[in-house]
């Protein structure tokens, strides 16, 4: 079982250990690198659960596992939310955790009125490419460098966000 929470504030410490996991285990797969972010103070990790006010963190929990399974974000752009910073710890994959964050993500994003969502992901990035385009996440034809290793380059992802309506006879 999964349960998805939005990050506060005061989940700080666990939002700090989890980014800096993922920096650790898959510096390839986010624009950031684990040395930047080690030197973040408390302020800046309380912000960061905030996506410095644009937006919203998530954590993932599932049955059986002691920490947080894993985190995705969202940011609200002009034209578009964004999902950010996602991962899953690698004792959680296989466990629907990933899938029930962009579910989170997109919930939020359609509550806010927006109509699609995009994201980055490292090209050569297989599993998570495979993940976003079982949640309906397409290809652009967008590319970019990593930002924290230009030698990579990126692709940009998109879905549209549909409203759900309901007809209650």
């Amino acid at each position: 079982m999964v349960l998805v929470r939005v990050a506060t504030p005061d989940d700080w410490q666990a939002m700090r250990e989890i980014r800096l996991a993922a920096l650790r285990e898959a510096p390839q797969a986010f624009a950031s690198t684990v040395e930047r972010e080690e030197g973040f103070t408390e302020p800046e990790w309380r912000a960061w659960t905030q996506v410095r006010g644009q937006g919203v963190m998530y954590l993932a929990e599932v049955a059986g596992l002691p920490e947080p399974a894993g985190m995705a974000g969202v940011m609200a752009g002009p034209d578009a939310a964004s999902l950010i910073s996602m991962w899953v710890r690698p004792p959680a994959r296989g466990q629907r955790a990933g899938e029930a964050l962009i579910g989170a993500a997109l919930d939020w994003s359609r509550s806010r009125g927006f109509h699609r969502m995009d994201l980055w992901v490292t090209e050569s990035n297989a599993p998570a490419r495979r993940l976003y385009e079982r949640c309906g996440f397409t290809m652009t034809g967008e590319r970019q460098p990593l930002p924290s290793d230009p030698a990579l380059p990126e692709v940009r992802m998109s879905r549209p966000l549909r409203r759900t309506h309901y007809v209650v006879s």
